[in-house]
């Protein structure tokens, strides 16, 4: 990890940071998992953002001013959080079309979030498909 993304992490509150590191993990795992090649790491917008050459980058954070929740973020002009409503909206919350919005005190719903990732992570193949393929 980049120095500048392990300060950001860094600077996450001791029971922020895990969670954060968790859906980082499953970025890599899948990127691993579907041969989709390197994931690019960097900051954008002061977030831990994710890319790799056949996806949509995905964005991580937790914001003051939101405690109690922390953020995967999207790009909005995009299908991929109207997907995931259809799909998920009896699991996930979301936040316009820009972000599924999770709290800091329920556990990880981790394959739903693994599936969000991952057609994130191909969007560029499968924008064209009802659903994005699912």
């Amino acid at each position: 990890m980049e120095t500048g993304i392990q300060n950001k992490f860094d600077n996450y509150p001791n029971h922020v940071q895990p969670l954060l590191l968790q859906i980082r993990t499953l970025v890599i795992d899948i990127a691993k998992k579907h041969n989709l090649g390197n994931v690019e790491e960097s900051l954008k917008w002061d977030e831990p953002s994710y890319l790799v050459n056949t996806g949509s980058a995905i964005r991580i954070d937790w914001k003051p001013k939101s405690p109690e929740h922390y953020f995967i973020f999207f790009n909005c002009n995009t299908k991929l959080v109207d997907t995931f409503r259809e799909l998920h909206s009896d699991v996930l919350q979301f936040q316009g079309n820009r972000a599924i919005v999770l709290s800091i005190y329920e556990p990880l719903p981790t394959e739903t979030i693994r599936q969000c990732l991952t057609l994130a992570m191909n969007y560029k193949t499968i924008k064209h498909l009802p659903l994005l393929g699912s």
